[in-house]
């Protein structure tokens, strides 16, 4: 018998996951999400199909990773237009090959939850972040967003949310329930420094930043903070994104000689041990939920300076210090090089907080819901949201979090503050 979490295999069922660019994982949360969930899923039995995106650097002679079974379809390389297509096509394929499952990722691709459905594939809809708020889509794809945002609460047979701040959004918004489900948190050991010599780095020598290249990632603000500040050690940035040419040079015209602006990390040694070893790792994410950048700081017990809004908060707790200006920043970037100690209690802190958020416990509850949506609990026209009543996460559960009330602010306040 799989076993898994010391649970036994209720009864294995074949499930498909789609809406992302796919494993192995090397961009986003979405797709960390799916390898670690996927290859915990097909230990205890389960048969998992993936969809990935027919990428120049994709190996599609390999049609099974770590036991799932891949699927490659081509996406329009064209920014509004890249995932929608690629979704429509995996549907459409999920289609005519049934699985008893599906779980769509990113609320975008509701156009073709009515083609999974007609299917009588069950599906639930990852919702991540408020997409909505994201500066790079214009007036008419933030539109589209929040279309879509309603479109999936009308036609999925169940909605996960990785946060509380998400859930709290969806039941003021449009009164539906979702399924919590956090991510995972790896726990990372400091263990070799090696690697950290290939960018001229010293244990505790440098402070770190680890994101997609976006507004609402405010990797503008951190920067421009950081050259106001005092602070002698390098910034280390590390990150890139497609269609994102103008705001990179942006962020080069800000930086000075102090900020490095590495590009992406493809070595996945190299980053754990760039998390490990910095002396304050910046997070400015602002509209995705639970993020697993942060998660993975904290689970390499690194002390936390993040963007102020909610979702942050509710990860970080007493674990963070928080900034939403250049001049916040700037204090913030001081106070770690001039008291250095006052991060030390906090980096014990977060990696115990990490240690909550578990990819056991996660996928246990991915299987949960699987398994609940393949047995068909009644689903009505519209779905069965407000009947589907999920199991709290394991954050959710935790003692140390706060008291829900507090965190029940809506997530709307969350707004990036692009240009601050």
């Amino acid at each position: 018998m799989t076993m898994l979490g010391k649970r036994p295999v209720k009864e294995r069922i074949s499930i498909a996951l789609l809406g992302t660019r796919g494993v192995p994982a090397r961009y986003g949360g979405f797709e960390t999400c799916i390898e670690e969930v996927g290859k915990r899923l097909v230990a205890r039995g389960h048969r998992v199909t993936v969809y990935c995106r027919d990428a120049p650097d994709a190996n599609k002679s390999e049609t099974e990773y770590l036991g799932m079974d891949l699927v490659y379809l081509p996406a329009l390389k064209k920014k509004s237009l890249e995932t929608l297509s690629h979704s429509g096509l995996s549907a459409a394929h999920l289609a005519a090959h049934r699985t008893d499952a599906a779980i769509v990722f990113n609320a975008a691709n509701a156009p073709w939850l009515p083609v999974i459905r007609a299917a009588g594939i069950p599906v639930a809809t990852h919702v991540d972040g408020l997409e909505w708020k994201r500066a790079k889509w214009g007036p008419i794809g933030q539109r589209y967003y929040r279309i879509a945002e309603s479109a999936s609460v009308r036609l999925s047979d169940a909605l996960i949310a990785d946060a509380q701040g998400i859930s709290d959004y969806y039941r003021e918004e449009f009164g539906a329930d979702t399924t919590l489900i956090s991510y995972g948190a790896p726990l990372i050991e400091p263990g070799s420094i090696d690697k950290l010599g290939e960018l001229g780095l010293m244990p505790d020598q440098y402070h770190l930043a680890v994101a997609r290249l976006e507004p609402e990632n405010h990797v503008h603000l951190i920067i421009e903070g950081y050259v106001r500040s005092g602070a002698a050690l390098p910034l280390v940035v590390v990150g890139s994104a497609p269609y994102a040419g103008i705001y990179t040079r942006s962020l080069e015209a800000l930086a000075d000689s102090r900020v490095r602006l590495v590009g992406a990390v493809w070595d996945q040694e190299l980053l754990d041990q760039l998390y490990a070893n910095a002396r304050i790792y910046w997070h400015g994410h602002s509209v995705g939920g639970t993020n697993p950048s942060l998660l993975r700081a904290m689970g390499a017990g690194t002390a936390v300076n993040a963007f102020d809004v909610n979702f942050n908060r509710e990860v970080l707790k007493d674990a963070g210090e928080f900034f939403s200006t250049p001049a916040d920043v700037a204090n913030l970037a001081d106070k770690a090089e001039q008291l250095p100690h006052t991060a030390t209690e906090r980096r014990r802190t977060s990696r115990t907080y990490a240690a909550t958020y578990d990819w056991d416990d996660v996928a246990l509850r991915y299987e949960d819901l699987a398994l609940r949506l393949a047995a068909g609990e009644k689903r009505r026209s519209g779905g069965f949201r407000r009947r589907f009543r999920a199991a709290p996460s394991a954050a959710a559960q935790n003692p140390t979090s706060p008291d829900p009330s507090s965190r029940a602010s809506a997530a709307r306040s969350a707004a990036p503050k692009v240009g601050a």
